[in-house]
């Protein structure tokens, strides 16, 4: 299967149309949201485009093919407008990977068992081995930090690639 791998979405309503024009032209089989899905926190400015209302409504008519993760930023009544799960955390297999999925503020790399471990939260995008493991962060579509670029990451077999939003390979890792 192949995924489409996204975090720290913020309400933007630009980065969820583009990353449904990826998911549709890439012919990605599902979605994995990382979390902070519709309101940018008080932390983080707000964001361009931010329209969360036009995300739920966007989000919504992909249901089926989403996989989200709870962020910090997400919130009860977040649930209940949306109509899929916002995970605390999941433990799935990926194309016959063992992974972790997680918003990353509370991730504590020594005690995940998996071999891949998706985050998000920092907004600063890569791809590390850890003791034999590896800890993958899509970045934020919506709003990078640490000079780093608006990006998304694709899982297709045991091939994971990390591109920015002008579709440029910045990372790639056999898994």
């Amino acid at each position: 299967m192949k995924y489409l791998i996204f975090s720290d979405l913020h309400g933007a309503v630009d980065s969820i149309e583009f990353l449904i024009e990826r998911f549709k032209n890439l012919k990605c089989d599902q979605m994995i949201c990382l979390g902070d899905v519709l309101y940018h926190g008080p932390r983080n400015d707000l964001p361009m485009n931010y329209n969360p209302k036009r995300v739920i409504e966007i989000m919504n008519d992909y249901k089926d093919f989403i996989l989200c993760i709870q962020g910090n930023c997400d919130a009860e009544v977040d649930q209940m407008v949306l109509n899929f799960s916002l995970h605390q955390f999941l433990n799935v297999q990926l194309n016959g990977i063992e992974c972790h999925l997680e918003h990353g503020h509370h991730l504590e790399s020594e005690q995940v068992s998996q071999t891949l471990t998706f985050y998000g939260h920092t907004h600063v995008s890569c791809i590390e081995e850890k003791n034999g493991k590896i800890f993958a962060n899509p970045g934020s579509i919506t709003i990078p930090k640490n000079n780093t670029k608006r990006s998304y990451m694709i899982l297709e077999n045991h091939h994971l690639s990390l591109y920015d939003n002008q579709d440029n390979l910045l990372q790639e890792k056999e898994i």
